[in-house]
């Protein structure tokens, strides 16, 4: 939809399907606010849906421009089905963590206190007034919503950032406020079964179903907010020297079989092409050299089946864990080599190699914490 202050904002598909909700439930309302809409009442639901999720939008943009002035990298903003995300590196301190946090709530409670007293100066009867005054409702609801405590809602993150400054470790905090989410979602779960044990079977089975679509939304993003921390601690075992495949050089013109044979005396596994003053300068696919017959090796040359070294397929032997994951994002390539920091040739990473280890780390995460 834009880019305001360059961080990309995305709306998703699910938004249109709870504006709809939104749209249908609310046209009733308003028609009874404003007797005499008629057919209208639909565009002025629809309009109230389109404004409470500009109060989502700004809550999120308040998180991203928080973050910005820490000097995190902000990466998108997605409005969805049930509000907003803000994609934002974790920061590296409880303080900003709380502070980037509590940014959306404060900004949705003075919202809703602009709202409310904008709705004073107006006649409360009136079209406008009404409608502020749901405005300052919705974002005083949106900002209660955000600051219960526990993941992944801003309450949770603020209570992770309270755990993390008083005990000095990030797991602790995470842990506590991912437990925390999981026993909202259960209560939220058992809260709408009881609030509407007394209405009629359609509303009673409406705010079950959305009672346990937010349940069911805390309670995964409890549980992967662990996880993804759980991984962030283990991340630094993954390092380039120690998934490096040793490598030989070969000339361009050298048959591929000759080259797998000297590999294979040499106890390598990869092949990196040279020049004629011994300088890397491409390097030989895996993918190719599977796809190649057994039987044409011998007449096939190493050049080909390569590919040039470009910008960012040069990584330091001694990248490990998120570094390593972002030089291997900026530069999307199947090999990289692999150098010592004299510049000398230290071997060749397949990409594959750094996605199993990965998902080995993901494995070995523990599930419920």
């Amino acid at each position: 939809m834009g880019r305001p202050f360059g961080v990309p904002v995305y709306v998703s598909s699910s938004w249109f399907v709870i504006a709809l909700i939104i749209t249908l439930l609310f046209a009733p309302t308003f028609e009874r606010l404003f007797p005499g809409l008629d057919e209208w009442r639909y565009a002025v639901s629809f309009l109230f849906a389109v404004l409470l999720y500009l109060s989502v939008l700004v809550h999120e943009l308040a998180h991203a421009v928080t973050a910005l002035r820490f000097g995190l990298p902000v990466h998108r903003i997605t409005i969805q089905f049930l509000g907003g995300v803000s994609e934002i590196d974790k920061p590296q301190t409880a303080r900003r963590e709380f502070a980037v946090a509590a940014a959306g709530p404060v900004l949705s409670l003075a919202l809703a206190g602009a709202f409310w007293g904008v709705g004073l100066a107006l006649d409360v009867d009136s079209f406008a007034g009404r409608m502020v005054a749901l405005l300052a409702v919705s974002n005083l609801m949106v900002a209660a919503f955000n600051l219960l405590p526990g993941l992944p809602l801003d309450g949770g993150r603020m209570l992770r950032a309270g755990v993390w400054g008083a005990t000095r470790r990030p797991m602790a905090g995470t842990v506590a406020a991912s437990w925390a989410g999981r026993v909202l979602a259960v209560v939220v779960l058992f809260g709408a079964v009881w609030w509407s044990r007394n209405d009629e079977t359609w509303v009673r089975v409406y705010t079950v179903v959305c009672g346990g679509l937010i349940a069911g939304f805390m309670w995964t993003g409890a549980v992967q907010s662990l996880r993804a921390e759980q991984l962030r601690e283990r991340l630094p075992t993954l390092r380039a020297r120690g998934l490096t495949r040793r490598a030989i050089p070969v000339a361009a013109d050298l048959p591929l079989a000759e080259a797998l044979r000297r590999a294979g005396e040499a106890g390598a596994r990869a092949l990196v092409v040279v020049d004629g003053n011994g300088s890397p300068i491409a390097l030989v696919r895996e993918s190719r050299v599977v796809e190649t017959p057994e039987q044409r090796r011998p007449w096939v040359p190493v050049g080909p089946l390569a590919r040039d070294l470009r910008p960012g397929m040069r990584v330091s032997a001694d990248l490990a864990g998120e570094d390593l994951l972002a030089a291997l994002r900026a530069a999307p390539a199947s090999e990289y080599l692999v150098v010592e920091a004299d510049g000398s040739v230290y071997g060749v990473l397949a990409r594959s190699d750094v996605e199993r280890a990965f998902v080995d780390l993901m494995r070995r995460a523990p599930a419920g914490g």
